[in-house]
Formats: C-alpha cells, structure tokens, sequence
C-alpha cells in the first residue's frame, strides 16, 4: 500500500519528529527525503543559495542514516526551484518518483491562513495523484505515530469514492478497528431528517456487518449537523488515530479537486489525516 513515500523536509522541530513517525506507517520500504530550495526571488547580491543546498545535503544524508537504522531504504533529493513554487516541485517530485505516499507535516497556525493547514500541505493535498499523510505540528506524535491505524475513523456519504476510501483501509495491515460516520446535513422538516437518520444507520449497520465479517472491529455513528464539525467531534470523542477520506463524493465531497467536507476536516482535525486517492494513481482526476 505504501510502500515508497516521499517525505518532503524543511528541517523544522515538526518535520524531525513527523520523520520518526514513518517507520510506523504499514508497508514502507522506501523513503525519498526532499528539500526544495526557493531559489525564485534573485538577491541583489547574486547567487546565494550555494551554503543552504550544501548543507540540505548534510542534513538529509543525517536523516538518511537514521530511516536505513530503522531498515528502511531511503534516498534523497535536493531540488533548487528558479521558477514555480515548492508545492509543485513536491508534487513533480512524487511524480517521477511514483511514490504511493507523501508524508507531511501541517505548519498552519493562523486561522485566517487557510486555518490549522498550511499552504503547502493545502495545495498537495488539492492536487496530488497519490494518497496523502499529513501529521499535525502540534500533535503529540509520540503517542500516536505507534498506533496510527489502530482506530481509523473513515467518514462516509455513501458515494463510490468513500466506499472506495473504506475498502482501502480495510485493507491495510495491522488496523484495528473501523469507526464509520455518517453526516445528515439535510432536511426540511423534523420528520425528513429523522427518516434521513434511519436510513442512513441502516446503510452504516449493513456497512459495518460486512466489515466484521471480514473480521475488523466496527462501530458507527450517525450525527446531524454540519459534517466538518461533526466528523472533527467524532475523531476527539472516539480517540481516533487516523482519520481517512476521499477526495470525491455526491454530497460532501464534490466541490473542486478537493471536496468541501475533505478539505474542511483536513484544515481542523486535531489527528493525523490520510487523503486515500481513490483513482488511478499518476492519471489525471
């Protein structure tokens, strides 16, 4: 499922222990460290950039040795960029690589810039043709980097591409149990919501006994309301380790290259985040 990830680095406090977290993840074999240097902004006093890129390189090969003591393969890269940006070079990057997984931290602390996700990690996760792990700065990842998908809480709208983002985690080794939500955010009347929750535990139930039968650990929620809210309370009420989705759906997660609901519990989940890319990975969506 994992098996090469690329983990893009900028060296903060955030991105070394992020770095420790990979030899948890099921499945990895292979990790390519990354460095982007922003070399688009010319200095007036010439080229610059020369002490960074040398020491990007001390620094990743430190990085290197420590993912090979733990048996990991691991490559790296530096990409000096004179144009573009660094989200592009990232997602270029796993391109060529065709890595299964980008691993990356979420530096945003300003609600009013792009809320708790930072700009890069927002526009990987808009853009990119592979699955997505982003790991919150402010986590305390000791804790759950260990079992990180022990307890997955996978929000559904009952679209192909949540099933399709269930049925991947259903797959993964080591999970230990399934948390499934369902959002009712729409009703004109007392009675059309209630009709709206019966069904939907219905569908959640008969989800969830197909699941156990596959022998995973299953309980279900059915909640009312705005479906970020709801699904971000559900992570912190559960103490959920992972939370999983897909990028597209029919009522959530339509919007854009990144829906709405995705995009909105990615920004303000407190847990780490998997971004299951449910179509052909390196074909356009």
């Amino acid at each position: 499922m994992f098996e090469k990830v690329l983990f893009p680095t900028d060296f903060s406090e955030h991105a070394q222990k992020n770095l420790e977290c990979i030899g948890e993840i099921p499945g990895v074999r292979e990790v390519t460290l990354l460095h982007v240097v922003d070399a688009t902004h010319p200095s007036k006093l010439g080229w610059t950039h020369g002490p960074e890129i040398e020491n990007a390189k001390i620094r990743l090969e430190e990085q290197k040795k420590r993912l090979e003591s733990l048996g990991l393969k691991a490559g790296v890269k530096v990409d000096v960029i004179t144009e573009g940006d660094i989200p592009r070079a990232i997602l270029e990057t796993a391109d060529k690589e065709k890595a299964s997984l980008i691993v990356m931290g979420a530096r945003g602390r300003s609600r009013i810039q792009g809320l708790l996700l930072g700009s890069v990690s927002l526009n990987i996760l808009r853009h990119a043709r592979t699955h997505v792990l982003i790991l919150r700065y402010n986590l305390a990842l000791e804790r759950f980097c260990p079992r990180i998908i022990s307890k997955v809480l996978c929000p559904t709208d009952f679209s192909e591409p949540s099933e399709a983002a269930l049925s991947f985690v259903k797959d993964l080794e080591g999970v230990g149990e399934v948390v499934l939500v369902h959002v009712v955010h729409r009703g004109e009347t007392e009675e059309e919501i209630e009709a709206n929750v019966k069904e939907a535990k219905k569908r959640l139930e008969d989800i969830g006994r197909e699941a156990s039968s596959a022998g995973l650990k299953v309980k279900t929620h059915v909640h009312v309301g705005s479906p970020p809210e709801e699904i971000c309370s559900v992570a912190e009420e559960e103490d959920i380790s992972l939370v999983a989705m897909g990028r597209h759906g029919k009522g959530w997660l339509r919007e854009l290259l990144l829906g709405s609901t995705t995009h909105d519990v990615a920004r303000n989940v407190k847990r780490p985040f998997l971004l299951v890319h449910t179509g052909d990975p390196y074909q356009p969506p």
